[in-house]
């Protein structure tokens, strides 16, 4: 049975159909002596006759043999023509993608990327994990959005540049940029110590600020409603803050901090589906138009003097 092929269990198919050779070889665009070769050596692979050639104008009749290795062999013709079809719209797009994420990310880019793709490959399956342990699960899932490099056999792909900023009540203090030893002893909202808030925690160290840490939330929407109530001010990635709002003033800080940096991650190696390359196109040409956003809505320097 090893000898058996498609084509040979494809043209059975047709001239059972069909009732004659002729015909069959008509329907496939093969020539007869072409439709008699297959069927000869579909014979001699399953050791019998599967047709009864009655000779003259007659149909043939596919033997008791033919109609077992039919019934099996329609059943083949049907997993591969599902395989050719799954392979097409794989090649095309489809499919499934696994992308992990983090809380900024899943707020603001993230959902612009999944509208793309769903516009574009209405039949793909998208699976959205959001993690943000350090270092990241990067070898789960396809792609990885993450807010730094992570070590090991991982591919990196820098996305854009996040400027932290400090967000505060409005008329906390006056426009322009805020020194950072203002915030000594000030009432801060804050994240838990993990992802970056131990970036933030670190530069106040560096500095010499101790704020007075009034509440912490891992939402960023629970601490910018504690920022809106007055309970205190909070420094933040700029991504966080894409929409206005009036209760909320935005101030550079000096010295500025260090900028997040969000990275696409994947593992070094790894073969990638067409569906898994145009979420990268389409993920860097978004992270694009957000970097440009983020550097028209940054808050504007004041002007020193000396």
């Amino acid at each position: 049975m090893s000898d058996v092929e498609l084509r040979h269990v494809a043209t059975l198919a047709a001239v059972a159909d069909e009732g004659s050779f002729g015909r069959a070889a008509t329907r496939l665009g093969y020539t007869q002596s072409t439709v008699s070769q297959h069927i000869a050596a579909l014979e001699k692979a399953v050791g019998g006759a599967v047709f009864d050639r009655p000779g003259g104008p007659k149909p043939v009749r596919i033997t008791p043999l033919g109609t077992v290795v039919l019934s099996h062999g329609r059943d083949l013709l049907a997993r591969s023509q599902a395989m050719t079809a799954a392979l097409d719209r794989f090649k095309a797009g489809e499919g499934r993608i696994d992308i992990g994420t983090f809380q900024s990310v899943s707020n603001v880019l993230l959902p612009h990327v999944v509208r793309q793709l769903r516009e574009e490959h209405p039949g793909c399956d998208i699976r959205l994990f959001e993690d943000e342990s350090d270092p990241p699960p990067v070898d789960k899932v396809d792609l990885m959005f993450f807010d730094g490099r992570v070590a090991g056999d991982i591919e990196h792909l820098k996305l854009l540049d996040d400027p932290y900023v400090l967000v505060a009540p409005r008329g906390a203090f006056p426009e322009g940029p805020v020194q950072l030893t203002s915030l000594d002893r000030a009432p801060m909202v804050a994240w838990p110590p993990t992802c970056d808030q131990p970036r933030v925690e670190q530069l106040f160290a560096t500095n010499d600020v101790h704020p007075h840490i009034v509440f912490r939330a891992a939402g960023n929407e629970a601490v910018l409603a504690m920022v809106r109530s007055g309970l205190g001010s909070a420094v933040l990635p700029r991504l966080v803050l894409t929409t206005p709002d009036p209760a909320l003033s935005i101030h550079d800080l000096l010295p500025a901090p260090p900028r997040r940096e969000i990275y696409l991650l994947w593992p070094s190696g790894r073969t990638q589906s067409p569906l898994t390359k145009r979420t990268i196109e389409i993920a860097t040409d978004l992270a694009s138009h957000f970097q440009s956003h983020l550097t028209q809505q940054a808050p504007t320097p004041a002007v020193t003097s000396g």
